[in-house]
């Protein structure tokens, strides 16, 4: 798509004058801020990871000891209490009546030998482990609801394919026969590490949360992967704090049509997680360990409503099996029989997003079958950093957005990328698109779209109404000529800094996307803030840096 628009670039790029901080626009009251796009509405309901403690019987169970046979006894409020490091066989949660909670936790006693904590592997020693032979380790039956996993190993047995590892829920037709009310907490779910695994959690399930846990090795060679994924539960869910790493896609809603009429996982809190892919995956790699495993993304929405994601570190994605976005919020009736699919009312906010080869993919509906449109996306307070085409594949673009998305908001984020801010294409155009107080690196094409150019032209065409201002587009910019200013003619009060040193960030060759205190960019975003992603974000960045 690029290659269609750079002849309608080359006269407005070449010879475009150098402009500075000193010839931006002082701080003034903005009256932007009367955002013409609604806000995404917050999860209506909550799934709640804290219970009241247990007021049943303790039953133990040792090792080699029967753990269905115990599940099948126990009633609600009981514990179930497995023997440290013993290995017990798959199990189904049979459906009880009652709301008090059946726990099954280790034998191990928090905090001396098992950290408060999210786990992680070297946690295992003191875990019992449910082990997947053949299909799941866990399933459900249909209404199975009130079962909580606190300290458990769930894993397939060695060198063993295991497709769901964790199956709450299958093919339920009502909403009465969905299960409900589970709850993991660090727990250490993962596939074998040399044939991986296609699936951690199957979360087909409703008020579900998982917290504290660590979810790896689920790769897959020529289908996709996840360590999470829900498309026939209605939610709500919790995902916390926990360590996500996966080949296809780490987390996943939609991705196949549900079989309950009308349903969209909806009310979803993502919060304080760590998504990653293992570089040994990664070809060319120095520790490429020699399996193509299918590889896409970190993130993706194709069928959800009033998701929050926040806090959240995303990193290493490159191109592979898809073009290396890293978050994608794209429509989809996956196979054809949900037209009623959408992505709606989502806050990704407050979030690290580095070492990836383009950011963020928006689809406003789906180009296969009928489906509802993309509305409400807030995308906020986020820093992107090693946008890098070069290094990771594809084309280090920060935002695509294709086909008719609505009230999408982008604002208080810092981007270092390689490529283009915005790439538009598709019809219709976006309504309601807001674009302010940002800081990018305009490089090549900036906010650009198919057959319409860079700048005004492009913002006209494909985001007619939109309000873009108040961003900080870094060059370096040429040097002769005036095309830089006409290119953004019309869309207000913007800052064109000849480098990230003149914008007085504080290092980006180090990864130090703070503003040093006579940085003009200070106080003037069109809310009073400072530029760009607020200080917390960047501390909490430049604290939990990692050397790919």
């Amino acid at each position: 798509m690029l290659a269609r628009i750079a002849v309608s670039l080359l006269v407005a790029l070449i010879g475009a004058s150098c402009i500075n901080l000193a010839a931006a626009p002082p701080p003034t009251a903005d009256d932007s801020r009367q955002n013409p796009a609604p806000r995404p509405e917050p999860p209506r309901a909550r799934a709640d990871a804290s219970v009241p403690e247990p007021s049943g019987h303790e039953v133990r169970v040792p090792a080699g000891g029967n753990l269905q046979a115990a599940l099948d006894a126990a009633k609600p409020g009981d514990i179930i209490t497995l023997q440290a490091g013993a290995t017990y066989g798959a199990v189904s949660l049979p459906r009880k009546s009652g709301q008090e909670w059946i726990t099954i936790r280790g034998s191990v006693a928090e905090p001396s030998g098992l950290r408060q904590g999210r786990v992680t592997p070297a946690d295992a020693a003191h875990m019992p482990k449910i082990v997947a032979t053949s299909d799941a380790a866990i399933t459900t039956t249909p209404g199975a609801h009130h079962y909580r996993f606190q300290r458990i190993e769930i894993r397939p047995q060695d060198d063993r394919f295991v497709y769901n590892l964790v199956e709450l829920g299958n093919r339920e037709t009502s909403p009465e026969a969905v299960p409900h009310h589970f709850i993991f907490d660090r727990c250490y779910v993962h596939g074998d590490p040399r044939r991986g695994g296609r699936r951690g959690i199957a979360l087909n399930s409703a008020s579900t949360a998982i917290v504290g846990s660590y979810l790896s090795d689920f790769k897959e060679e020529g289908s996709d992967s996840q360590a999470i994924a829900g498309w026939n539960g209605p939610g709500p869910f919790l995902i916390e704090d926990n360590y996500i790493e996966a080949a296809g896609e780490n987390l996943m809603f939609g991705g196949a049509d549900p079989s309950i009429g009308g349903l969209v996982p909806s009310d979803i809190e993502i919060r304080g997680n760590r998504f990653s892919k293992k570089l040994a995956w990664k070809s060319g790699d120095p520790s490429y360990a020699g399996v193509a495993w299918s590889v896409k993304n970190l993130f993706e929405l194709k069928n959800a409503r009033r998701v929050v994601i926040e806090r959240n570190t995303f990193e290493f994605n490159w191109a592979a099996s898809q073009t290396g976005f890293a978050i994608l919020f794209t429509v989809r009736n996956q196979d054809g029989s949900a037209p009623w699919s959408t992505v709606e009312d989502v806050t990704f906010a407050g979030n690290v997003v580095r070492h990836v080869g383009s950011g963020v993919n928006v689809l406003g509906h789906d180009s296969d079958h009928p489906s509802a449109d993309t509305k409400r996306i807030s995308i906020r307070d986020n820093l992107f950093y090693d946008v890098d085409g070069k290094r990771w594949g594809g084309s280090g673009t920060f935002l695509q957005v294709l086909a008719g998305v609505s009230d999408l908001v982008v604002e208080h984020n810092t981007v270092a990328q390689t490529g283009s801010v915005v790439v538009a294409d598709g019809a219709p155009p976006n309504r309601g698109f807001v674009f302010r107080d940002n800081i990018v690196w305009h490089n090549a094409y900036g906010i650009s779209g198919s057959d319409a150019g860079v700048g005004d032209k492009a913002i006209d065409h494909y985001f007619p109404g939109a309000v873009v201002t108040k961003n900080a587009f870094i060059g370096p910019w040429p040097s002769a000529g005036g095309a830089t200013t006409s290119m953004y003619s019309r869309s207000g009060r913007n800052f064109f800094p000849d480098s990230a040193e003149k914008a007085g960030l504080m290092g980006a060759q180090t990864e130090d996307y703070r503003l040093v205190e006579a940085s003009r960019l200070r106080s003037a975003a069109s809310d009073g803030r400072d530029l760009g992603a607020p200080s917390e974000v960047l501390e909490r960045a430049r604290d939990a840096r990692s050397t790919p």
